[in-house]
Formats: C-alpha cells, structure tokens, sequence
C-alpha cells in the first residue's frame, strides 16, 4: 500500500484513528484529549487523522495451486 492512499483526505472520521484518541484495555472505548472517555467509532469536529494510529486491511488471500511452469517466462521443455 503506498503512503499517498494512507494519507488519502476521504477518510472517514473515528476516534479509533484521531490524533487526540488513547486506546482503553478492554477493547471499544477510547479517551479524549478533548472529549474524555468516548466509544471507539464516535468522531467530533476536533477529529485530526493520524495515519500511524490506522491499521491497514490484511492482503488478500492467494488461492489454488501453483506450479513451477506458472512461474516461468520461457519454453522449457
């Protein structure tokens, strides 16, 4: 994934991923800096996107079986 889609303006605002946001243990409540202790998915207007706080979608899945010939560019045989 290249730098420019993470710094993408359209994301969508969540606290989840705001520069102001602290993750909580136990999983879905953040604290703000502005806002205290908030669910994870709410957004305000104080709302700043720290690309670092995201965590990118896992690649897709490679499936089927492979051989070598799939691999090579010449006639081998």
């Amino acid at each position: 994934m290249s730098l420019k889609k993470l710094m993408r303006k359209d994301i969508e605002p969540r606290c989840t991923y705001c520069q102001y946001g602290t993750p909580l243990s136990g999983g879905d409540k953040l604290t703000c800096r502005r806002h205290g202790v908030v669910a994870a998915d709410y957004h305000c207007r104080s709302f700043r996107y720290d690309p670092l706080r995201r965590t990118p979608p896992r690649p897709a899945a490679i499936r089927g079986h492979f051989t070598h010939a799939d691999f090579s560019l010449g006639d081998d045989s």
